[in-house]
């Protein structure tokens, strides 16, 4: 343990160098976000990839996030263990999925490095392994109960309900509850419908159709550009379609790195994601994005990015770099936009119809970006403008520390907005001032 403490301290010494280097040299500039944005040439890093995470802090008593003016934001529920995601049943229910990320093996000095400073964040360590229902029966905007939903599970993340099953998308694969509306815990045995391989990028989120015949899965990448090659990657980077009436599976669309969040935008009926890009770059390079979704894309991992900006780091394949999809909206170079929820006009004041972002931020680049709350408005079924903050404050100003970070977004059943801080361990509620 000693030797491997060492080694990672080592390591983090000469990331540290590194980072350095790459301010002076001037590496860190504006976000690339928009639907035009300005992406810097890449910059690749070799061996010594850019290191910085803050430390995991949480909030003090009485410390909240900064809302945006004409908001407020309150504690729906805080004690819990890493909350990931959030889903909303009918009756008003919120589901939080507890999951934490496992330390596995690293293979190299660097991802020793990585380990450690992913811990001292409080990203790695024992999963709850749970989901945990929280109830709001007298309308004040604080969940006054909580009772164990589920437990035993495998780093579950996503959840939907159809009809009368209750799904969870674990780690390893989707499974199936039966539910009985206003239930406070999930019976019997849970039915296996999809297998996925775990690790690496491990989270699971779901979407169902809006006609209730399928589900969607996004599942991640094991490595950043296919570092083991591509038979690892056989069946992640890309969402996954589940027909709930026959139980096949198949890629709706590929080459996504990281797809996480899912949403469907009204308009137009399309499918959205955020997406995680690939690290090693510099800090604007490639930026994270917000996207439709065409049945049967490909939007580039590992080949080329952004459209077909060709990744000079990995083995080539032409054929798909000339079908590659440009995304639609950049979100910032490694701002790690997780969450993403559909806002309707009406439930925030001030804010139109659009998307929520819940960004995780980065830890990976010479300046920290997200660790924030973001909305993009949309207008006619698309992007019509830059982010706009809805909750900030996540971070210290001098960088060192998090006192949270933001990751699952979903709308209460009154319209409030809902956000999981999986460092302050706390479910935020956010509504108008």
């Amino acid at each position: 343990m000693g030797k491997t403490s060492a080694l990672a301290s080592a390591v983090a010494l000469v990331g540290d160098a590194a980072l350095r280097w790459r301010r002076l040299r001037g590496d860190a500039g504006p976000q690339a976000v928009g639907s035009q944005p300005a992406i810097p040439e890449a910059r690749p890093q070799g061996r010594i990839p850019t290191l910085k995470m803050p430390t995991a802090q949480g909030w003090a008593a009485g410390q909240t996030p900064q809302a945006a003016p004409g908001l407020r934001v309150n504690a729906f529920a805080s004690g819990l263990k890493h909350p990931r995601w959030l889903y909303r049943l009918p009756n008003g229910d919120i589901t939080v999925a507890e999951a934490l990320q496992s330390e596995g093996r690293p293979r190299t000095l660097f991802e020793h490095a990585m380990s450690s400073t992913m811990k001292r964040a409080g990203a790695i360590g024992d999963s709850p392994n749970r989901i945990t229902l929280l109830r709001d029966a007298d309308g004040d905007g604080v969940a006054e109960t909580r009772t164990a939903f589920a437990e035993g599970l495998h780093q579950p993340f996503g959840m939907a309900l159809v009809d009368a099953s209750f799904y969870i998308g674990n780690t390893d694969g989707i499974v199936a509850y039966d539910y009985t509306p206003g239930a406070t815990r999930l019976a019997g045995k849970g039915r296996q419908l999809a297998r996925f391989k775990p690790g690496g990028h491990w989270t699971r989120s779901l979407l169902a159709s809006t006609d209730g015949r399928h589900l969607y899965a996004g599942v991640g990448s094991l490595t950043n550009i296919a570092d083991g090659g591509m038979d690892e990657e056989l069946g992640r980077a890309c969402i996954v379609e589940l027909d709930l009436q026959t139980g096949r599976t198949r890629p709706y669309a590929t080459g996504l790195r990281n797809a996480v969040g899912m949403a469907w935008e009204p308009v137009q009926g399309k499918l959205w994601t955020v997406v995680n890009e690939r690290d090693g770059l510099g800090d604007e390079t490639p930026p994270d994005y917000l996207t439709s979704v065409a049945e049967g894309g490909f939007y580039g991992w590992p080949y080329c990015y952004w459209g077909r900006t060709v990744d000079a780091r990995v083995p080539q394949d032409p054929a798909l770099v000339a079908r590659a999809l440009r995304p639609d909206y950049a979100l910032g170079g490694h701002t790690a936009s997780l969450g993403l929820c559909w806002l309707p006009a009406g439930c925030l004041p001030g804010y139109g119809p659009g998307m929520v972002i819940g960004q995780h931020g980065s830890w990976n680049r010479s300046t920290l970006a997200g660790y924030r709350v973001v909305f993009v408005p949309f207008a006619e079924g698309l992007p019509a403008g830059p982010p706009r903050d809805i909750l900030s404050g996540f971070l210290a100003p001098d960088e060192k520390h998090a006192y949270g970070r933001p990751v699952g977004v979903a709308l209460a059943a009154d319209g409030a907005l809902l956000v999981a801080d999986d460092v302050g361990d706390v479910v935020w509620r956010v509504s108008g001032a």
